[in-house]
């Protein structure tokens, strides 16, 4: 396999930084506690913290043996049921017991005297992070086999049985549409900073016209290319990362909220903001919309997927409301993103590309 040519948003992204000074806790501390409750740590500990992302700050714990990974949560007030780390641990420890490719886990702790917030530590998975959805420096074969992982991970993790790996209380099942956008109306309304008519007119409306089909699994939440570890040189992913958002929930939501990429404006070159939607396809390898559905209901035994219109309402509703939750944080001091004023543009366009899938689905 050859190496891919590197970029400036990948080297933008990527790797550790030092601790960032709002994020910073006593380390010692730190060190005492891994000390006495992860089997086989020895210090000395050095704390780096990663480039990527900006809602739960996560951090590199390098010792001379191994290294680790430490999410915690942000410190400050915080939105209701943000930011749920401890969450995090359990469905990543649930899915390592069946296989599933996430990080093995050391501990959670709720003691927040520590390093001020509950926080969690797994093993820290060496691979490849790739921020760029359209794999710039890969051949076409290379991206769609990329692409076709991607694809079999999600449709994986929709067919493990939640009940037998302990998370039948991981969420309420059913109705899982109707809660989401309750869930995301309110917390758009607590973040908002301006009016947006078609955000108004989509909370209206979505909650009257979901679809019938009421499947329970287990999702994601934000699954994407960036949240995740491939190996090193084999087209394959080792670690699915970020499950802040997971939940028991409906498989199709998840994977449409997925497949935003393909239909979603251009938003610039933030992580999870970049757009497909432009892209010749076919000749960078990379599957078309409806290839990479078929791809996934081939997986999961579907005959194909009614109603995309409104899922894709649906999902651009939502997205709306997590760029403008972290709009709202970045506001009341509890994030920091350089990003946020562009963040806060960018909620306009979801929601009026969000209100015209909502009109082919059949809204007035």
């Amino acid at each position: 396999m050859s190496e891919p040519v590197s970029s400036g948003k990948q080297e933008q992204f990527s790797g550790t930084q030092s601790v960032m000074e709002q994020h910073r806790f006593d380390e010692k501390k730190l060190e005492d506690y891994l000390a006495a409750n992860v089997e086989g740590f020895q210090g000395p500990l050095e704390v780096r913290e990663f480039k990527g992302g900006q809602s739960n700050p996560t951090y590199q714990l390098v010792t001379p043996n191994k290294k680790y990974v430490l999410r915690r949560k942000p410190p400050g007030k915080l939105l209701p049921s943000a930011h749920a780390v401890d969450r995090e641990y359990k469905v990543i420890t649930a899915l390592g017991t069946v296989g599933y490719p996430v990080a093995k886990t050391y501990c959670l702790c709720m003691d927040e005297s520590i390093i001020g917030t509950i926080f969690y530590v797994m093993d820290m998975v060496e691979g490849r992070i790739l921020w760029e959805p359209l794999l710039p420096g890969y051949e076409p074969a290379q991206r769609r086999a990329i692409f076709e992982a991607k694809n079999k991970t999600l449709a994986q993790l929709h067919m493990v049985d939640y009940e037998a790996i302990g998370l039948g209380d991981f969420g309420k099942p059913g109705n899982y549409f109707a809660r989401q956008i309750s869930r995301w109306s309110k917390q758009y309304v607590a973040s908002e900073s301006e009016s947006i008519s078609e955000m108004d007119k989509l909370m209206d409306w979505l909650p009257g016209n979901i679809p019938e089909d009421d499947a329970v699994s287990i999702v994601h939440g934000d699954y994407r290319l960036d949240n995740m570890v491939l190996h090193p040189t084999e087209d394959r992913v080792l670690a699915v990362l970020d499950w802040e958002l997971s939940t028991l929930g409906h498989p199709l939501g998840d994977f449409t909220y997925h497949m935003m990429q393909w239909i979603m404006p251009s938003m610039g070159d933030t992580p999870g903001t970049q757009t497909l939607g432009d892209a010749d396809l076919p000749a960078l390898g990379i599957p078309t919309l409806d290839e990479y559905v078929k791809m996934y209901c081939d997986q999961t035994g579907r005959k194909g997927i009614d109603n995309l219109d409104y899922y894709f309402a649906y999902n651009l509703f939502r997205l709306g409301g997590i760029l403008q939750g972290i709009v709202g944080r970045v506001r009341d001091g509890t994030a920091a993103s350089e990003h946020a004023a562009r963040d806060a543009s960018q909620v306009r366009k979801l929601a009026e590309l969000g209100w015209h899938y909502a009109q082919r689905a059949g809204a007035v």
